[in-house]
């Protein structure tokens, strides 16, 4: 079985790179913000609706950047093989959520959530200076972060 994964690349004006700390049945993961793709669903629909779920915030789904061309087995099925998608990202409004300034950063109301669904989610932006490839955990995402980071920053954006 093939689980489609989409994920967004959001850069914001300070050129700083959105990412996710979660903790998930016992691992520690930094990846990119996004999800898994529902049955009817379009890839940028998924995208938008997975910003809204996690983030609480709009997002438009900009140019595609990056679609997984290898073999990747799912970290939590090995009986399914991951597909990610990757796009730009334009957040339309300021980001409410709670930002973090240090990786797993999870505050009281996080750790209690967890004790009931087993995983674990914050957010931090990284700085394009220190954003690489070892910046994210999952294997595509590894991929993906290379390639970001191969742009040009002056011409990397949401309008790719």
């Amino acid at each position: 079985m093939v689980s489609v994964r989409v994920y967004g690349i959001l850069v914001d004006a300070d050129k700083r790179v959105l990412v996710s700390d979660e903790y998930i049945r016992g691992n520690y993961y930094t990846k990119f913000p996004g999800g898994g793709l529902d049955f009817g669903e379009g890839t940028r629909d998924c995208l938008q609706r997975e910003f809204m779920e996690e983030m609480q915030l709009k997002i438009e789904a900009g140019n595609h950047i990056y679609t997984t061309d290898f073999f990747q087995m799912s970290a939590f099925n090995p009986a399914h093989q991951i597909l990610s998608i990757y796009y730009f990202a334009k957040a339309l409004e300021e980001i409410k959520v709670p930002l973090r300034d240090k990786p797993f950063a999870f505050d009281e109301n996080q750790l209690a959530i967890y004790q009931q669904t087993q995983q674990i989610e914050t957010f931090r932006f990284i700085p394009w200076e220190e954003f690489s490839e070892a910046s994210v955990t999952l294997p595509i995402d590894k991929v993906a972060a290379k390639l970001i980071k191969s742009y040009e920053l002056g011409v990397m954006s949401y309008e790719l």
